[in-house]
């Protein structure tokens, strides 16, 4: 799960920790004590990869919800990610929604404090998942399920709970004590190919002004290697439901990233901008 009390933003972010490659699995058996050690090998990784700041993307997102589609491309820079919309569900922005959008891209560039801000929020979210992170091996039990043949390779398959003896140390890892799930684990790469997490009972989290989550709730997610050895969630989906103030919210979201490209190492946030606002997204075909 992905320093700022957790708001109903980040939560997505947060529990993007966990990442899918879909196969067919048969039971084999593991070499005794490598069950741990492959999940923790590929845990550990996934901390690596997470505190990784020297291979940033260009890609393209597409998030949706049961009554609103929005596709963005992205640009990782060393000050922070920087964002155009670029279609509405799945059509191009009308020529009065794009004037908007360069409007708030040429703002973005006369007042750097909107990026100092985004980039803290992006800061804190990624401190969150570290905590997370950190604390998966301990806070579930890790059973072998199986072994698969993808096309990305050998994977291999765990069911997890909580684990009893687990004591959460903050709020962020809270939700762990209620979670179950599988996790599947690309053998050769050694990273986290699937998660699939189910909320077996409600969850009292008090992350700013989310109060609950409700019991039932699901989480999917998928990530894949998108070039030169770096993997990145390409596929989110997440459907709980909790307590907002005094208000019940549902979460029913959607998030497919695609078309990834590697950027300069260097690259500043003003120069993400000129880059975005110079290019011309054929935004109806490419968004999907």
């Amino acid at each position: 799960m992905n320093a700022r009390l957790m708001s109903v933003r980040s939560l997505p972010s947060l529990i993007s920790v966990f990442l899918l490659v879909t196969a067919a699995y048969g039971q084999t058996a593991l070499p005794p004590g490598e069950n741990d050690a492959l999940v923790k090998r590929a845990l550990a990784a996934e901390l690596r990869a997470i505190q990784d700041k020297r291979h940033p993307l260009r890609y393209r997102l597409r998030k949706s919800t049961p009554h609103f589609t929005a596709s963005k491309e992205i640009l990782e820079t060393r000050d922070g990610a920087v964002a155009r919309l670029i279609a509405v569900n799945d059509k191009p922005l009308s020529q009065e929604d794009e004037q908007k959008e360069r409007a708030r891209l040429d703002l973005l560039l006369i007042d750097p404090s909107r990026q100092r801000h985004r980039k803290m929020a992006e800061d804190d979210d990624s401190g969150r998942a570290n905590k997370v992170l950190r604390a998966l091996p301990s806070a579930f039990l890790y059973q072998f399920a199986g072994s698969a043949d993808s096309p990305a390779g050998k994977v291999q398959k765990f069911t997890f709970r909580p684990n009893p003896n687990f004591d959460p140390p903050d709020l962020e890892t809270q939700v762990l004590t209620a979670m179950t799930g599988e996790i599947w684990i690309d053998a050769t790469g050694e990273r986290v190919a699937r998660l699939e997490g189910h909320l077996q009972r409600d969850v009292d989290i008090g992350w700013g002004i989310l109060a609950r989550l409700n019991k039932g709730g699901w989480i999917v997610i998928e990530q894949s290697d998108v070039g030169e050895r770096q993997w990145r969630i390409v596929h989110f989906q997440m459907q709980m439901s909790g307590r907002v103030l005094f208000r019940n919210k549902i979460f029913d979201t959607v998030q497919d990233q695609s078309q990834f490209a590697p950027l300069p190492l260097d690259l500043s946030y003003q120069q993400a901008v000129q880059m975005l606002r110079t290019s011309q997204p054929d935004a109806a075909r490419n968004t999907r």
